[in-house]
């Protein structure tokens, strides 16, 4: 089954102490490259975390964001950082006005609560971090869950649109076998005729006329070129089957378009070329796709 790099997950809990929610959003990138948001108190465990999403979403452009809400001031030790937070209210109260509209305090406190640094976590033990931090953990893998059933889903959905590519170039070269025939005596009378001057010549040699006639007619034959696109375009469908991925789906739609150029330019024949910039039409929606591909 094959991933696409897409994905977004989140989840949430809620204990009498404490809040926590994690979003974690993925798009397309040749490597990985992480983005960590989390609070200050846990900026410690950046490593961990990122340590962890990359293990488990492999590659992408992955964006983290961790919110810790305490609940129980006591319990967990937390104060809130007040002349920060009055300072946060204040600034996103004057741009809410600058912009134009009336913002809505309660919101406007919510949002400057979950901002870098609203809390002091002083006089907190080391036994009750690490069982926040447990609780953390346990938070971010069922987002991670969640994200990569995303991931699935939308390759599922690619995969049915590779599938059609794959459909429609399969049936332009049905049609390109089906003029093939018809293309070398074409080729073959318009060689006659071009040559028919020469022919008439006193010191004509007909056996080397021959010889060269087949040349060219060797030089226009696509019958390779065609067995090689069946095949590979068959390769492709049976990799969509398998865990495959989008470095390798990419090399084969690259052998698909080499075959596909190369019988452009050996056809000699304006019904295959343009079958053959239809083909291309259908590869370029194929390749685009597989840079999504996990």
């Amino acid at each position: 089954m094959i991933q696409s790099m897409t994905g977004f997950g989140s989840a949430s809990i809620e204990t009498d102490k404490i809040g926590i929610s994690v979003e974690i959003k993925t798009l397309n990138s040749k490597f990985t490259d992480t983005y960590c948001r989390l609070p200050r108190a846990f900026s410690n465990r950046e490593i961990e975390i990122r340590n962890l999403l990359q293990k488990e979403l492999e590659r992408g452009k992955i964006e983290f964001t961790l919110n810790v809400v305490p609940k129980d001031e006591e319990a967990a030790g937390t104060t809130i950082n007040r002349p920060l937070v009055k300072a946060y209210f204040k600034d996103l109260m004057q741009t809410a006005k600058e912009l134009g509209f009336d913002a809505s305090p309660t919101e406007v406190l919510r949002m400057a609560s979950l901002m870098p640094n609203a809390y002091n976590n002083a006089n907190v033990s080391s036994e009750e971090t690490e069982e926040e931090w447990k609780l953390i953990l346990s938070v971010v893998n069922n987002a991670i869950l969640h994200c990569k059933e995303f991931r699935a889903q939308e390759g599922q959905i690619t995969k049915v649109k590779f599938a059609e590519y794959i459909d429609v170039i399969d049936g332009l070269l049905t049609l390109v076998i089906e003029q093939d025939p018809k293309r070398l005596p074409q080729i073959r009378e318009r060689i006659e005729k071009s040559m028919a001057d020469f022919i008439n010549n006193e010191n004509f040699d007909k056996n080397r006329f021959e010889q060269e006639l087949i040349y060219y007619l060797e030089k226009f034959d696509i019958s390779e070129e065609k067995v090689r696109l069946k095949n590979h375009l068959t390769y492709f469908k049976n990799e969509l089957e398998v865990l495959s991925n989008g470095k390798k789906l990419n090399f084969i739609a690259q052998e698909i378009g080499r075959e596909i150029n190369t019988i452009g330019s050996k056809a000699n024949d304006s019904v295959i070329q343009r079958l053959v910039v239809q083909m291309k039409d259908e590869l370029e929606k194929i390749k685009e796709q597989t840079m999504n591909i996990l």
